[in-house]
């Protein structure tokens, strides 16, 4: 009775497996069919919308600014030459690199003895000349005492043969009386001819005795300019640099020894283009004395300062465009000959202009803007400037209208998109402002190795140094100057 029982209990069970199965099996057929049999449905197409940032077109008045790139250099900038050859000696301390200096500072000397030397001979030579010339004077004097004796001996002669001829016409002389007379007389002429010949030779002694000290006294001078070219002296208030002299150097004539650069007289050239420089000159074609900004950023920590465009170079330089302009600086602290800086200047304004960003700019000089159904429309436009991250576009017909601030190969003319208004991007701007002004505390040896960096950085200006280390050794470090040592380090 027990087998009998399983036994239809299991008939029971896949009897009833294969009624599931069947009826699955209808299930399925019934549905592939109507599935097969009904009409197919079109569904409707979703037109797909871009979210993009906008920003509103405002013309007004914009000023363009000219920003270039330049080296600092010394306006007033002497060359320390050696006038003489010979040992170097007796140096001043101030005589090395970054020395400061005073005008006619004595710096250093070149040996003397031997130009000593021919100073004392030019100066003897000088005696030996006055001496002559003070022998010739009283030369003169005496020659011409003997002429005026001569002179007067003739005129004794001439009266002894007047009475010899007057005593013979009466009868009373002899003709051997007026012949020795007449003798006498012309002996007494030939005297004066001597003695005249004697004052023109001590007339031209006294000359060659002038010409002689005169060429004794240039010869004196010249030894005294050699012997003052033996002493190297500074030209002006100025700081050494390039120095290459140690005491007791054997030095040639013309060899430069040193620099002498005056840091009050500080310029800035740099080189634009040549349409940046007709915007620069003004209606008479002549350069504009337009201010300027110059900026070196060292470090986290700008140095700036003011200047004015001052001249321009006279030509435009073998294998070089643009031109050369230099800016004078007004107080150039913290700056050094040689110095990498941007130069920053105001152009003419432009009229009737609007500010974008540059992402708003495409290839093809164009921009889009919305229309009335969150269309874009592809509206061109006319560049005038770039600026950094920002164009300034002439575009009367876009006055108010919203233009796309990020352009992207997805985006065209037709495409419906969502506006963002500047409000969101304000924001953001603000989050990052915030963020930028984030403060970092550092660890010991993190700290140790900024420190080190700083300080063995010979480029860096001593200012822009005190600064930076000044910051370092508080508790809280600004994130941003951490960020550009580290960047420099390498790390």
């Amino acid at each position: 009775m027990r087998f009998f029982r399983k036994s239809l209990t299991g008939l029971f069970l896949f009897a009833l497996t294969l009624g599931l199965l069947a009826w699955a099996g209808i299930m399925v057929r019934e549905a592939v069919q109507a599935r097969i049999n009904e009409e197919p449905r079109e569904r409707a197409a979703r037109e797909r919308v871009f979210t993009v940032n906008t920003v509103q077109v405002t013309p007004g008045r914009e000023v363009p600014i000219l920003s270039v790139f330049g080296e600092v250099q010394s306006a007033r900038t002497l060359e320390l030459r050696a006038a003489a050859g010979g040992t170097l000696m007796d140096l001043d301390p101030a005589f090395v690199e970054g020395g400061e200096v005073t005008e006619g500072q004595l710096l250093g000397r070149i040996n003397p003895a031997d130009a000593q030397s021919a100073l004392d001979r030019a100066e003897s030579d000088l005696l030996d000349a006055q001496a002559e010339g003070r022998e010739a004077q009283r030369a003169i004097g005496i020659a011409r005492d003997e002429l005026t004796a001569a002179e007067e001996q003739v005129a004794l002669r001439d009266r002894a043969l007047r009475r010899s001829q007057d005593l013979l016409e009466r009868r009373v002389g002899t003709e051997a009386a007026v012949e020795t007379a007449e003798l006498a007389l012309s002996t007494a002429r030939q005297a004066v001819l001597t003695r005249r010949q004697a004052v023109a030779t001590a007339e031209a002694r006294i000359d060659q005795a002038a010409t002689a000290q005169r060429r004794a006294e240039i010869a004196r001078d010249e030894a005294s300019r050699r012997l003052d070219d033996t002493e190297i002296r500074a030209a002006f208030d100025g700081v050494l640099t390039e120095v290459t002299v140690v005491a007791g150097r054997l030095v040639s004539a013309n060899e430069q020894l040193a620099q002498l650069v005056d840091p009050a007289a500080l310029e800035v050239a740099f080189r634009v283009s040549t349409p940046q420089y007709a915007r620069l000159i003004g209606a008479d074609g002549r350069l504009r004395g337009a201010p300027v900004q110059v900026v070196m950023d060292v470090f986290g920590v700008s140095l700036t300062t003011s200047g004015t465009l001052s001249r321009e170079s006279a030509s435009v330089g073998e294998g070089q465009t643009g031109r050369l302009l230099f800016a004078t600086l007004d107080a150039a602290r913290g700056f050094k000959p040689g110095d990498f800086v941007t130069v920053q200047t105001k152009e003419p304004a432009l009229e009737n202009v609007a500010r974008l960003p540059a992402t708003a700019l495409g290839a093809d000089g164009a921009v889009l803007a919305l229309g009335d159904d969150q269309r874009l429309q592809v509206v061109p436009v006319t560049l005038e400037r770039r600026q950094g991250d920002e164009v300034i576009v002439r575009a009367e017909d876009l006055a108010g209208r919203e233009v796309v601030a990020q352009r992207t190969p997805l985006l065209g003319a037709g495409i419906k998109v969502e506006a963002m208004r500047p409000e969101g991007a304000e924001d953001a701007n603000v989050t990052d402002a915030d963020t930028t002004d984030q403060m970092l505390e550092l660890s010991a040896e993190r700290r140790a190795a900024l420190v080190a960096f700083v300080e063995g950085n010979s480029r860096m200006p001593e200012e822009a140094r005190t600064r930076v280390l000044a910051q370092l050794q508080q508790d809280r470090v600004p994130a941003d100057v951490v960020a550009r040592i580290e960047e420099r380090m390498g790390g």
